[in-house]
């Protein structure tokens, strides 16, 4: 019997008994449901924190600040005051109200430079703005943000605001579009606005700039809800808020951005804070930052896929018990075909190949079942519940892990079935053909 045949043969006696079979089936479909759907809610949260993370910065980036002495409180929690620091910055953004770092200076950058495993470093300029406005509008607080090289914005409409030109330009929060009164995120693109900040002699300035894209808000943003400009529309922002500061206090920045290369496996990332650490100087990588909450997702979705498991081996017991009958049933079948030639592995191969579909069955319809049942139940939390957190689908299914829970059920249904498979392929031919 060729194989095509004997596949075929395997699909046509599956459904002998249709209710035994159905009843099987149904015990497997339990399992891959629940195994497809703990694993589109893993890879939907997933995707989302990992937009976030390319939301707030590039993987190949780090975020540095000076170490805090621990004998001053400065950058501490602790509870009692903290001795002043002339040497001392707002963390800004970086902290809670009031926290303070010990300030980066020019020689602190030159100094990250020479560090190995450090390819450039960039200062972070903090900038408080007053407000935002269009035209004659309303004025709205706003938070202002850089965009850091490597650093992805979500975007709704329009274009990121581009790190290599002069033009002023930013990308708004959706939230802010019909505020300021442009009828769409598509209308507000190529927009101008105007951006108010206070230098240090407490005189207003207002410049303008054009709007290049409309984001949408995540919770990558730290303010809640921020523009990005470009480099040109930050120094512009930062340099116009230092007039009035002396000259030896304008260069005094919380943080820094430390590139390192692509490629740099975990060992030189460890490397690289040990040297920075050496140095007196504290590196975070974006995965420091989110790793955690990444790790414990992972966990709940293991622990989720693990009773998802369970319930396959306790289908699998229904699947050997199925095939047994089937084998008993079909004695005489048994010894008739080996009395006319078929082999025992191909006896055995058919019993197999029944399991297999059997659970192949189980599996593509309880896949099915679960991304009508995720997506659905997905579109109807993004509209209520987790309306907040734009940008996430709780539920995403990828077609490859899909294709792995049908292979992997599949798998688990080819073993159930070696038993009674084994027990066919052993029969000897005449004692089955007397079997009554």
């Amino acid at each position: 019997m060729r194989t095509i045949d004997l596949i075929g043969t395997a699909v046509a006696n599956t459904f002998r008994s249709k209710t035994r079979t159905i009843l099987t089936i149904l015990a497997i479909f339990v399992g891959a449901f629940t195994l497809t759907l703990t694993n589109g809610l893993g890879t939907g949260i997933n995707n989302y924190i990992d937009d976030t993370v390319s939301g707030v910065g590039a993987s190949d980036t780090m975020t540095v600040a000076k170490t805090a002495d621990a004998a001053s409180g400065i950058g501490s929690a602790s509870a009692g005051p903290t001795e002043y620091d002339p040497e001392s910055i707002s963390s800004g953004q970086n902290g809670p109200p009031g926290a303070t770092v010990v300030a980066l200076q020019p020689a602190d950058l030159d100094a990250l430079a020479q560090i190995d495993g450090v390819l450039d470093v960039q200062a972070v300029k903090s900038v408080s703005a007053d407000y935002i406005q269009a035209g004659d509008g309303t004025k709205y607080v706003i938070g202002v943000g850089g965009l850091v090289g490597g650093q992805t914005v979500t975007l709704l409409a329009g274009s990121e605001p581009s790190g290599d030109t002069s033009d002023l330009q930013l990308a708004l929060p959706t939230s802010y579009v019909e505020p300021l009164g442009f009828a769409s995120d598509a209308d507000a693109v190529g927009q101008t606005v105007s951006i108010a900040v206070t230098d240090a002699q407490r005189t207003q300035h207002v410049i303008e700039a054009t709007i290049t894209g409309v984001a949408e808000e995540s919770i990558a943003s730290p303010t809640g809800a921020s523009l990005t400009a470009n480099t040109a529309l930050t120094d512009e922002l930062y340099e116009t808020q230092n007039i009035g500061v002396p000259a030896d206090q304008v260069e005094r920045y919380a943080q820094a951005t430390v590139w390192f290369a692509p490629d740099a496996t975990e060992a030189q990332i460890s490397d690289l804070k040990t040297a920075l650490s050496d140095a007196g100087y504290t590196g975070t990588t974006v995965a420091d930052q989110l790793g955690t909450i990444k790790t414990v997702i992972d966990g709940i979705v293991l622990v989720l896929n693990a009773f998802a498991v369970i319930a396959l081996l306790a289908a699998s017991f229904g699947i050997v018990n199925t095939l047994l009958m089937s084998v008993q049933e079909r004695t005489r079948e048994i010894g008739l075909m080996k009395a006319m030639g078929m082999g025992s592995g191909k006896v055995f191969g058919l019993f197999s190949l029944e399991a297999a579909f059997i659970g192949f069955l189980g599996s593509a319809i309880g896949a099915v079942g679960a991304i009508i049942v995720g997506s659905g139940v997905s579109a109807a939390l993004s509209g209520s519940l987790l309306a907040d957190l734009p940008g996430l689908e709780l539920i995403a299914f990828d077609p490859v892990s899909i294709l792995a829970v049908i292979l992997v059920v599949m798998v688990i249904a080819f073993l159930a079935g070696t038993l009674p498979a084994a027990r066919a392929a052993q029969a000897d031919p005449v004692e089955s053909l007397r079997y009554e």
